[in-house]
């Protein structure tokens, strides 16, 4: 029963036929705030520099090694639990940010013909005065509060896009004037919409990813 469960969320995330549209990777505040939805402050002019996110793992615009994905070794799944998030930074966050929150997804892929795309990841309420997110953060970690991701659980999923043209994995960052009083495990539209009235600012950071031809997709081992 279990593995029938993981299949069908299996194909949500790596098989869904897609219609590609090439992407521009560029930083700074993404249009319409999270997920193309609208964010609090549009239209105010932003003071000082903008908000910057990095990754020492991969450049804007370039391909996610093997081993921030659902494959760390490029040749079969992993579990969920063994996915290596990448390590992230950010610079120039604006004044009077009390709260992060960081979205992965991939507008990419639209499962079912759906108007949402792919959650990956969403953490939020990492505190106003970080500047990271180390490698590795699993779903015990206290760096944040993380929410529900594509198979319902509130960790890292890593990018799985089948063989065929690279898809776009966007990681958003968001800095917004409070917490947010939701739940670990919350849904991704309940955690925008939280958000919306409070987002100061926000970036983008895109990678790359699809595996090669002739990747058998399948269950990760047990």
């Amino acid at each position: 029963m279990r593995t029938r469960i993981f299949l069908s969320l299996l194909a949500m995330v790596c098989l869904v036929p897609l219609a590609i549209t090439p992407a521009t990777a560029q930083q700074g505040p993404p249009p319409g705030g999270a997920g193309g939805r609208g964010g609090g402050g549009g239209g105010r002019p932003m003071m000082g520099p903008p908000l910057q996110l990095t990754s020492s793992a991969f450049t804007d615009g370039t391909m996610i090694p093997d081993k921030y994905t659902c494959s760390p070794d490029g040749k079969s799944m992993t579990q969920p639990a063994n996915m290596t998030s990448p390590p992230l930074s950010w610079v120039n966050a604006p004044k009077g940010t009390e709260s992060f929150v960081l979205l992965l997804h991939d507008p990419d892929a639209h499962a079912r013909k759906q108007f949402d795309d792919i959650t990956h990841w969403m953490i939020f309420n990492i505190p106003g005065d970080a500047t990271s997110l180390p490698e590795g953060v699993k779903a015990d970690s206290t760096v944040g509060v993380q929410a529900a991701n594509v198979t319902g659980q509130p960790m890292f999923f890593g990018p799985c896009a089948p063989p065929g043209p690279p898809h776009h994995y966007t990681f958003e960052l968001f800095a917004l004037d409070t917490k947010l009083d939701l739940q670990k495990g919350a849904s991704r539209d309940d955690v925008q919409k939280a958000m919306d009235g409070h987002v100061l600012t926000g970036t983008v950071l895109i990678g790359l990813f699809h595996h090669e031809p002739g990747f058998q997709m399948g269950p990760p081992p047990r």
